[in-house]
């Protein structure tokens, strides 16, 4: 604050990205070995930005069917030719950018997925999906917004999971999660993509870009991320996670997806589920409920998000107080 006043004043396309914005872009793009990129200003812009900055009217979106509502506003926004995939099926998609191809072999196709999926806590084959890409000509875009920094070698997610640093084209993120700021990046492997989403990209090139104080926070948390602290508190994280998911399975209580940050305790109706939530916060829970719209109706879930610092003993009392309320609800 006292080095650089607490705001930008301007986009990034107007000056406003000041000196250590570009030291934490290099940061970023050091990390997943995709040097060029652009910050945007909340987490939810990147998603929408790279839709609506690099796909025109003729061009084509397919989409994963759960993909976040960043990317499918974007989606909407750019073009009517968005094509949804079954969640987590290559197959689905690739008969998707089979239809798209026999009869548009010009116009460009943007492949969207997710690391991990934030109501639902799986993953998807992101070799497969990036296979898919280079047969059809198509660019891939993965949104690491719950999965970076937290798990993965290094804090590297799924696509350091899966063996897949520097061979995705397009990595987008959110620093709402394991960054503790507002904001997110698209980082590639093109100065010119990054260039044309600093003038094209409408949600970060006409908002304000992030303030010193929050490139500080990303900046430091990145450090953290890196450091010998980081395994540690990784594996703290995950200590508590397989302590939760462990805790409500054996008290009869559906868990949904892999073993990640986010455990959905999957409900059902949306009216039992609300029931469930005042009484579990009543007891010192606390959680976000999710139901329609954010899923389909009586679909609701408790989006259990845990912390480094939650115990496994808090877990399995978190457990037991979601158990009891769910039965007398």
């Amino acid at each position: 604050m006292h080095r650089l006043g607490v705001h930008s004043a301007g986009s990034t396309a107007l000056g406003g990205n000041l000196v250590d914005g570009q030291a934490l872009e290099e940061e970023i793009g050091d990390g997943l070995q995709t040097p060029p990129v652009a910050l945007f200003p909340p987490g939810w812009a990147p998603g929408y930005g790279v839709c609506r900055g690099l796909i025109r009217p003729n061009d084509h979106i397919v989409i994963d069917v759960l993909a976040h509502n960043c990317l499918q506003e974007g989606a909407n926004a750019a073009t009517k030719n968005v094509h949804r995939y079954r969640q987590l099926d290559p197959d689905h998609a690739r008969k998707q950018l089979q239809r798209i191809r026999s009869k548009d072999s010009e116009n460009s196709i943007l492949l969207v997925t997710e690391g991990v999926f934030s109501m639902d806590a799986d993953s998807p084959d992101i070799a497969a999906l990036q296979a898919l890409a280079h047969e059809f000509g198509a660019l891939l875009v993965v949104d690491v917004a719950h999965d970076l920094g937290c798990s993965g070698p290094d804090g590297t997610g799924q696509i350091g999971a899966q063996n897949m640093l520097g061979k995705v084209e397009l990595v987008m993120g959110a620093f709402s999660k394991s960054f503790a700021s507002n904001g997110g990046f698209v980082a590639t492997h093109s100065q010119a993509v990054k260039e044309y989403l600093r003038y094209y990209a409408p949600s970060g090139t006409f908002s304000n870009a992030l303030s010193p104080m929050q490139i500080a926070i990303v900046r430091e948390c990145i450090r953290v991320i890196r450091s010998p602290e980081g395994p540690a508190r990784r594996r703290q994280l995950y200590a508590a996670i397989n302590a939760l998911r462990e805790a409500l399975v054996i008290r009869g209580v559906t868990v949904m997806g892999r073993p990640s940050p986010i455990v959905p305790v999957f409900v059902g109706a949306d009216c039992a589920a609300r029931l469930v939530c005042k009484r579990i916060a009543e007891l010192g829970v606390l959680t976000n409920l999710v139901e329609y719209p954010a899923v389909s109706n009586n679909n609701a879930r408790l989006r259990m998000q845990v912390m480094t610092d939650h115990t496994p003993e808090q877990c399995i009392n978190a457990a037991q107080i979601i158990a009891d309320a769910m039965q007398a609800a």
